[in-house]
This record gives C-alpha cells, structure tokens and sequence, in this order.
C-alpha cells in the first residue's frame, strides 16, 4: 500500500485549469493495475494522475494508491478498505471493466463518487448508470463504434472481429459492428490474459476477410501483432487506440507500421494543454504519454475543478460542480451526456516512428460530438 500526499507548489495552473483557491480537503482511493498483466496501463493513469496534482500545487487532496493485480477479488477487498477503514471520499483508477462491474455499483451505493479514468462497461451507462459515477475516458463502445465507421468509409466489405471474453471486450465487438455496413465473416472471442494466437491466426488466414478489427490491451495486444507479423498474413489490422497505445508500439515495431486505430485522445492534439501536458509528461517521467496518461490527468483535473466550486460534504453540490467539468482537459472540449460519459470527438491515427520511437498522428475525424447508445436508457 502505498500512501502518498501531493502537492508541490508548481507553475502550472495552465495545465491543471483551476485555480489555488482554499478547498476542503478530499480523501481518494486510487485502485488500479501496478503489477502483473495490463500495469503499464494502470502505472500510466496513477502517473498522469499524480503530474496533475503536482502540477496544480494543491494541498487538500490525499492519495491512496492500491495495486488491484488485475485480480476482481483483490479489487474487492481494497475497495472495502478503502471505504471502511480508510474513508476516503472519493474513489479512482480501475483500468479493467470486470474489476469495474465488481468494485463501482457497492462503491457508489455506500454514496462515494466515482470517477473512472478508463474502464467504461455499458451496464453503468445505461440503466446502471448512477449520479455519483462518472467516467472521464469513455463509454467502453465508443473508439470501437469510431472504427466501424471508419472501415465503412474506406470502403471494406468483409471483417473478422476478436476481442476478449471480458465486458469490455463484448462492448468492443458490439461497438464495431454497431456502426460497421459490411459483412463480419467471423466474431472470435479470446481468454482473457490469452498470449497465443496461433489458431486464431490461421481462422484469420481462412476467413477470405478484407480487413482484422482487434482488441486486445497490453500484453495481448503485444502477443497478438508480434504472432500475426510472424504469421505473414496480408489481412489488414484495424483497432482502437488501446491496441496501439505507447507500450505497445515500443514492444511491436515495424509490425504496427500504418496500422489505423481510433482514439479520443492524440498526442498532437492541437491544444495548449495538450501539448504543455505531452512536454511535462516526458520531462517528469522519460516517457511519452498514452491516452491512458491523458485520461488520468484530466481525471484529477476534473476533481480539482470541482474542488475549486463545492464541498465534498455537500455532496449534491460537489456532484454538480462534477458534471459541470470545468476544466482544461487534453483533448480540448469536454462535456458529459446525462449519463455522466463524455460526449466528445474521436479520432483516426495511424501508427509512424519519429525517430526511434514508435507513436501515432492524427489523420482525421471518425466521429464528431459523438455520445454512446446507453444513454437513452440513463434515467438521471
């Protein structure tokens, strides 16, 4: 466990967006993936967490950090402790939606505010959805409906789609094919955790597809493009920006050269907080940032801008201050939909080396101002 408070003074409200006026101070349980499969996602969000609250020089919030392991029961238990032992006021971090469906509906149930840096399951958007939960990244759907739109407007007809068999990885397909005109020859489904993909690749191979929609984060994804490289198959790979995220890349190389991936986020995103963010990023961790970064960097900038207007005490006016989202956030414009997800632009990448280092560059809009399908059902 691990215990930290943060608060440097720093010259950066530019990135923070807020203000250094008094607050109460906040108590928030940050669990997330620091060890085993899938930490570099969780080590990145802690990270992008932690630069902004250096960066705002605020005093009033303490940090608690859990590693979850990636573990459902593991996330359990820390979630009970950080409630009942701990108190903390706010709660933070899970990167997988199965840790997500086990900690968030008795984490908001017992009144604590939520804010999902990441892990979006569709059974929180819409009936399930909550007022004290809020996710800052996305609607587990959405990159995935970006490139089911996108396949259709380059004009691919016949599509083998695989992802695992975990809630985000049904929401994946579900996106995908939701916006998808053509033909899905093949929906596979994966083990979670799965680093050989030997079968999976020779269905690929047989399938008489145009084009592979993946989705497979961390060391899946790794697994997947080093065997499918290997493989030499000349099917095409299309994926979200999770398939293709900084670690990824670096681990993959040549391989994932021009591959085209959906993301709400982009390094060259034309901002100045996005681009401040992208600098003080590699100055403070050696690094570039991923879109798991941005998202938890704007997690904490959102808190922090509710802090500068509410109470937690008062917690209907905090939940408002919330919703209001008054802050900078990387990605330029950020509001949430009645659900409380984001509704937001979303972006296609393609995967080129600076140098050499492995990233990605905008080169379009997939889908603009675009909501998920649960909201209607939201009754908030």
């Amino acid at each position: 466990m691990k215990k930290t408070f943060l608060g440097l003074t720093a010259a950066a409200s530019l990135l923070a967006g807020v203000s250094m006026a008094a607050a109460e101070p906040v108590k928030v349980g940050m669990i997330t993936t620091l060890s085993g499969g899938g930490a570099s996602l969780g080590i990145d969000v802690r990270d992008g967490f932690q630069l902004a609250l250096k960066q705002s020089g605020n005093t009033d919030v303490e940090l608690i950090i859990e590693d979850d392991a990636r573990k459902p029961d593991l996330a359990v238990q820390l979630s009970d402790k950080l409630i009942q032992s701990d108190k903390v006021d706010v709660m933070t971090g899970i990167i997988w939606s199965n840790l997500a469906m086990a900690v968030i509906p008795g984490a908001v149930a017992q009144d604590k505010i939520y804010l999902s840096p990441n892990a979006g399951p569709s059974q929180l958007a819409g009936a399930g959805c909550n007022a004290n939960y809020f996710n800052v990244a996305w609607q587990n759907d959405n990159l995935h409906e970006a490139m089911g739109a996108y396949a259709t407007s380059a004009d691919f007809k016949k599509s083998f789609i695989l992802a695992p068999n975990y809630p985000a990885g049904k929401d994946a397909l579900t996106g995908f094919k939701r916006f998808f005109k053509g033909e899905v020859v093949k929906e596979v489904y994966t083990q979670l955790g799965q680093t050989d993909y030997a079968a999976e690749i020779a269905e690929i191979r047989a399938s008489g597809a145009d084009n592979v929609f993946f989705f497979l984060p961390g060391g899946m994804g790794i697994a997947f493009m080093k065997q499918y490289a290997g493989a030499g198959v000349d099917v095409p790979l299309l994926g979200p920006a999770f398939s293709f995220d900084q670690a990824i890349l670096q681990a993959v190389g040549d391989a994932a050269l021009g591959v085209k991936n959906t993301s709400q986020w982009s390094k060259d995103i034309d901002n100045e907080t996005n681009k401040a963010f992208v600098e003080s990023f590699q100055a403070e961790y050696g690094r570039l940032p991923s879109l798991y970064a941005s998202q938890g960097f704007d997690t904490a900038n959102l808190l922090l801008s509710a802090m500068e207007t509410a109470s937690i005490s008062d917690k209907d006016a905090f939940r408002a201050a919330l919703k209001a989202a008054n802050f900078k956030s990387t990605r330029g414009d950020f509001k949430f939909g009645n659900n409380n997800h984001p509704i937001q632009d979303i972006y296609v990448r393609e995967v080129i080396k600076e140098g050499d280092v492995y990233t990605n560059k905008l080169v379009g809009v997939a889908l603009e101002d675009h909501a998920d399908a649960y909201a209607a059902d939201c009754k908030m």
